[in-house]
């Protein structure tokens, strides 16, 4: 197991830029599909972007482009640069990982069994 934690949500205006930042801590040296997940008031939660050990990673259609996830294992962090943000993108963001390599169904939260508490980013327009 790992904990995890957050940090660097804000608020900002359309078209800004935020880095979200999760440290990991506990049994880090294994392998991990970690990603970034988000919940927006009355939504479902949703996947945005994921990332294994081999820094292999894979994007939700709605942020390609705008969203930029990696990882320093060095320091155990995870990491989501942000650009381009839209009021849509409006919601928590959460940390998440499993032990293991990103396949299958990694957009399904329930695949995850390591999270954090969430940090909030708050896009205006």
């Amino acid at each position: 197991q790992v904990q995890l934690v957050e940090s660097g949500g804000g608020s900002v205006q359309a078209g800004g830029s935020l880095r979200l930042a999760c440290t990991a801590s506990g049994d880090t040296k294994r392998s991990y599909c970690m990603a970034w997940f988000r919940q927006a008031p009355g939504m479902e939660r949703e996947g945005v972007a994921t990332i294994d050990n081999d820094r292999n990673p894979n994007y939700a259609d709605s942020v390609k482009g705008r969203f930029t996830i990696s990882k320093d294992n060095a320091i155990d962090t995870l990491y989501l640069q942000m650009s381009g943000l839209k009021p849509e993108d409006t919601a928590m963001y959460y940390c998440a990982a499993f032990w293991g390599y990103c396949t299958g169904d990694y957009w399904n939260a329930r695949e995850y069994n390591n999270w954090g508490q969430g940090t909030q980013v708050t896009v205006s327009s």
